[in-house]
């Protein structure tokens, strides 16, 4: 008969105490609690949040998985102004954007967020911020854009690529302190639709999204990650898996890349940055394109967006690796 120290090569050791810190796959026996004990890793997932009150992908997102925002987008009606307040398990609509709009950078938190460029139509420049309450409309870009992408917060943030009407903009960067956009070194490779994470206008990741080559194809998604250090872009592992109208949330050193699209098709996959290379972990239960996102790397959120040709009102909520130490029933 098989047993435990013909598979692993040594006895199941009795404790009095469960250890601090065993590898993946331990069992022992707890003499005091009189319980025959193991060591297992779980794996990434998503699982299910509250649903959004409105169905609507191309909207701004900002926040954590437990308190996100979103807001703008685009309804069946067309660009929208709504915004809704997530506290971890349901949707409250709270004061509107004052221009409408959808393909615009955003992020931030709950209570600080910004929203930046986007179309209407036509595109636009338009900068708001939001202070926990109301959205204030404050300086514009310098450069007129949408399909833009960007993270930071509303005192300090990055704002990068797009898609014209000017054709230098698909690799344009300002960076905004509060008040004002400063033009700053652009991406090394032109693009729209792309995924970004990041802190503040000093520290950023733009990944993936629609290569733009004025004059020539516009390509497909694609899988070119670059890091920002406060003055200048830097090439960086790409993402494993190619792909646009993708989204991000998290730092410049711990990220994540949530859905998209690969044209087709719609994709479900997701991949976490460590600040060196991208792993791919637990796919969404629904693949979608132009979804919201927050959080971190360890506990996301995306919600919204299309999957496929009908917008969604789905929010599911993601959890990094863990362990956990389990116990054996012997009856």
């Amino acid at each position: 008969m098989t047993d435990y120290k013909n598979i692993h090569g040594f006895k199941i050791e009795t404790v009095t105490d469960d250890p601090s810190n065993p590898p993946n796959g331990q069992v022992w026996y707890n003499s005091t609690s009189k319980k025959l004990k193991g060591y297992k890793v779980i794996a990434s997932a998503w699982a299910s949040g509250g649903n959004m009150n409105s169905a609507r992908g191309q909207h701004g997102s900002a926040g954590t998985q437990t308190a996100g925002l979103g807001f703008g987008g685009y309804l069946s009606t067309g660009p929208t102004n709504i915004t809704e307040s997530y506290n971890g398990s349901s949707w409250t609509e709270v004061n509107d954007l004052n221009n409408a709009r959808r393909l615009a950078a955003s992020g931030g938190t709950q209570t600080a967020a910004l929203m930046a460029g986007g179309h209407n139509p036509p595109p636009t420049a338009e900068t708001e911020t939001w202070n926990g309450s109301n959205w204030t409309e404050v300086n514009n870009l310098n450069t007129v854009r949408r399909q833009l992408s960007g993270d930071g917060t509303n005192t300090s943030f990055l704002a990068f690529g797009g898609e014209p009407p000017q054709t230098t903009s698909g690799d344009l960067t300002e960076s905004w302190n509060g008040s004002n956009w400063t033009e700053v070194a652009d991406l090394n490779k032109r693009r729209s639709n792309a995924g970004a994470a990041g802190a503040s206008n000093t520290s950023a990741i733009c990944f993936a999204g629609q290569k733009f080559d004025p004059g020539g194809d516009p390509g497909r998604g694609g899988a070119t990650n670059e890091l920002w250090n406060g003055s200048n872009w830097t090439e960086v592992g790409d993402l494993n898996s190619p792909r646009h109208q993708t989204t991000g949330t998290g730092t410049a050193t711990a990220a994540l890349a949530i859905s998209g699209t690969q044209d087709p098709p719609v994709v479900a996959l997701c991949e976490s940055w460590n600040g060196t290379a991208w792993t791919e972990v637990g796919d969404l239960s629904t693949g979608r394109s132009w979804i919201g996102g927050a959080g971190t790397n360890t506990a996301g959120l995306g919600f919204g967006g299309f999957d496929g040709p009908s917008r969604v009102v789905s929010t599911e909520e993601f959890s990094g690796e863990t362990t956990a130490t389990v116990e054996f029933d012997l009856s």
